[in-house]
């Protein structure tokens, strides 16, 4: 083969490994172009889903008419109407004692019940028990009471079609119960056997009592006991008996009893809690008188309140779900809210909570039966939906129709249920399904029921049915803070300082044991951490917290100190260890100086804090300490992203080009001269990233601060407080709250905020990141 040939094949070799590093070059461009497009993919579907997921919070509400026919039976005798469950069925009661079931969607009677059936002449009152949806109190002529629930019983046809079949049943047994002939309760009645007339009557239930208020109202002055004004007006006074009784028992004898003596006239409305503990006594010219009813025997009037003024008059009093607020209507544009608080002197008062602007002469107000909504209808039947703990308007609608004279809500409150003064019925279907969400109660102040005054609380979830949900995402989003600012506080110092010192000024030898088994660290799973820092580092921490407070003190003045002697030593003593190995050396320095501390510091903390320190900064400063608290999480999550912050940071610095460091130290520079000048501002963009990143693990760290910390949402920044982020709060709820509920997509608002946050850390970062580039990259 002659020399020209060999050239030519060597030519060609060159030729096609040239080729095929670009054909290499080119796909592994393209794969890399896939893969970022690919995750920037993912991440957009990520943000897409948890958009679509938390989007119909914010929508409103809307109501539209399901269905409309003639009413069956006399409207003029209907004394009540509830609505089954499904929305399928219906009741009314009427005065003659008749009890029809109903199809919602005809208004054809499927069954029938007279009263006759139960031993009433006739029905007078109806009333649901307060405390339970399906029980209803029929008290008749004679002033006989009897307690019915209806009940639908569900079964399936021959082509497994669902069937309701409607039944009455008697939850305190068939007997009726004779109140003006019970000799507990006649024995009451300071002026003989006569009650008088009864005006109207309360009534409240639970799985083993029941509580009744009746309203009398007599026709002369009670006992002698004068009135305000005309001595001849009618003297009202309620009865009240309490019984203990479950399910199945029959109603006899009270176990309690009193009578209260209203010293009021104008036959003003009676309201219960479904509790039983308070009685709201209303008068249309809008005083409330509130009386303390949990000892039955003995009531106790605890305040008296004007709540509107005296030229208004109230036209509807209604009790909030669960009983703890009272909503007003007047005859101007204005519903409120009251509870009862107590003040500073530890006295009940009838406060004002919220305000809301409706519309003229409000005729009918109906709480929905499941949530601290109500719904209004005016004198021109303008419908308006409300919520109370958002404070928000959901609906305001158009006519609902002409002359409505009556109305009621299912219990689901998707359904509404007419009736105008010309019988006929109107069925309207409401969409109401997220009207707890408004941004006062995801991030402003929430005057909640029970509370002194309007605060940042989230609880989602309670045993009790009247809950009055929680939704602040502020204590979380304070929380989330919280917890990454002490981590980052424990880790970015630690970490940025030994990178820096394993980087430029650690010996080669030491560098690699050091820096593989640092960021060996990072494979540890931080279930692991947040379990030791559960259980083991938080009593620790605990039991010696003045001797680890201590030593932030002790161990730098120790470092200090030993590194003034080490200069006094003799040089050829300093010059055993090679530049590079100090680090080594101060190993014993460091163990030594911990178990210095932990040894004085019992006695020290005895002499300066004459016992505990946690006993004296909650005795002095009113600081409490929760054993699981920010500390212990800065410190275990501290742990957790110091790898991090480590690892890049040591790259970015370890990368710095030599000849910028000899270059300076041949121009004179100091070793440290040269880092802080030099390397640390060639490395600053890697330094800033390592922080970044670091602290974006902070902020989504789940499992650390859900086994370190007490898990409470509240808002405090001492570090001796615990805190729930929002990761950890999806984490422990999100596997309990039902499928598409508020709750549920609240958790997936949570998770959007985190997602938010995190992508504008990083975004802010990699600008910053890169001006630092631009700016010291050409060093």
């Amino acid at each position: 083969m002659t020399s020209s040939q060999n050239d030519a094949n060597a030519i060609s070799k060159v030729t096609f490994r040239h080729r095929r590093r670009i054909l290499t070059d080119k796909l592994a461009a393209i794969g890399i172009s896939i893969g970022g497009g690919m995750v920037i993919a993912a991440i957009i579907l990520i943000f897409v889903f948890l958009f679509i997921v938390v989007l119909p919070m914010f929508g409103g509400a809307s109501i539209s008419l399901l269905d409309e026919y003639s009413f069956q039976g006399e409207k003029s005798e209907l004394l009540h109407t509830s609505l089954e469950e499904s929305g399928e069925l219906g009741v009314n009661v009427f005065s003659t004692g008749q009890i029809h079931f109903f199809d919602l969607e005809t208004g054809l009677t499927v069954e029938t019940w007279s009263a006759e059936d139960f031993g009433l002449s006739g029905i007078r009152y109806v009333k649901a028990i307060k405390g339970s949806e399906d029980k209803l109190a029929l008290l008749d002529h004679d002033n006989r009471l009897l307690i019915v629930a209806p009940y639908y019983r569900v079964s399936f046809d021959s082509e497994n079609q669902r069937v309701l079949r409607p039944s009455i049943e008697y939850p305190y047994g068939e007997d009726t119960f004779s109140i003006l002939e019970n000799e507990y309760l006649m024995a009451l009645a300071e002026d003989g056997p006569e009650f008088g007339n009864i005006h109207d009557f309360s009534i409240a239930a639970d799985d083993e009592t029941l509580t009744l208020a009746v309203h009398f109202v007599d026709d002369q002055v009670v006992s002698g006991q004068a009135l305000s004004g005309n001595n001849e007006e009618a003297a009202d006074r309620v009865l009240l008996a309490y019984f203990e009784i479950e399910e199945g028992d029959t109603l006899e004898d009270p176990v309690e009893a009193s009578l209260i003596h209203l010293e009021q006239k104008g036959q003003p409305q009676i309201l219960m809690d479904e509790s039983a503990l308070w009685m709201y006594v209303v008068s249309h010219g809008g005083a409330v008188k509130v009386w303390s009813i949990s000892d039955k025997e003995t009531p106790v009037l605890v305040t008296t309140s004007r709540v509107i003024p005296s030229e208004k008059k109230i036209t509807v009093a209604k009790l909030l779900l669960g009983g703890s607020s009272l909503i007003i209507a007047d005859d101007s544009a204005a519903v409120t809210q009251w509870m009862i608080l107590r003040d500073e002197n530890n006295q009940y008062n009838l406060t004002q909570v919220r305000a809301f602007d409706s519309y003229q002469n409000i005729k009918y107000l109906v709480p929905e039966p499941r949530r601290k909504a109500l719904l209004t209808l005016d004198e021109n039947n303008q419908a308006l939906l409300l919520h109370t703990t958002a404070e928000r308007e959901t609906l305001r609608s158009h006519r609902l129709g002409d002359g409505i004279e009556y109305m009621q809500m299912s219990p689901r409150a998707n359904l509404i249920y007419l009736i105008d003064n010309k019988s006929q019925v109107k069925v309207y279907a409401v969409h109401n399904e997220h009207p707890e969400i408004s941004w006062k109660a995801l991030w402003g102040r929430v005057w909640y029921e029970g509370y002194a005054g309007p605060d940042f609380i989230w609880q989602s979830s309670s045993a009790d049915n009247d809950f009055e949900p929680k939704f602040s995402l502020s204590p979380l989003a304070f929380g989330t803070m919280k917890a990454a600012f002490y981590a980052m506080l424990v880790a970015a110092p630690i970490a940025i300082m030994g990178a820096i010192y394993t980087a430029y000024f650690m010996a080669p030898a030491m560098r690699t044991v050091v820096k593989p088994g640092i960021e060996l660290m990072e494979a540890l799973p931080t279930v692991i951490l947040g379990f030791l820092a559960g259980l083991w580092l938080a009593p620790i921490v605990e039991e010696s917290l003045f001797a680890i407070l201590l030593l932030i003190v002790i161990i730098p003045l120790g470092f200090l100190t030993f590194a003034w002697g080490w200069q006094l030593m003799p040089r050829p003593i300093r010059n055993r260890i090679s530049d590079g190995w100090y680090g080594l050396v101060l190993m014993p320095v460091l163990i030594a100086l911990v178990w210095f501390t932990f040894t004085i510091a019992p006695g020290l903390e005895g002499i300066l804090f004459g016992g505990r320190l946690q006993d004296w900064m909650l005795g002095t400063f009113g600081i409490g300490y929760d054993q699981r608290n920010s500390l212990v999480v800065g410190i275990a999550m501290g742990l957790a992203v110091i790898p991090t912050i480590y690892s890049i940071t040591e790259d970015a610095i370890f990368s710095v080009p030599r000849h910028l460091t000899n270059g300076s130290l041949a121009l004179g520079a100091t070793p440290w001269q040269t880092l802080t000048r030099v390397v640390l501002l060639t490395a600053s963009p890697g330094i800033f990233s390592a922080v970044m990143i670091g602290f974006g693990r902070a902020v989504g760290e789940t499992m650390i601060v859900l086994m370190a910390t007490g898990n409470t949402p509240v808002m405090d920044f001492s570090v001796f407080e615990g805190m729930r982020t929002l990761s950890a709060n999806i984490a422990v709820e999100l596997p309990e709250s039902e499928l598409n509920s508020t709750h549920y997509r609240i958790l997936f608002l949570a998770a959007l905020v985190l997602f938010g946050v995190t992508f504008i850390f990083n975004t802010a970062a990699e600008i910053v990141r890169q001006r630092l580039r631009v700016r010291y990259g050409s060093l």
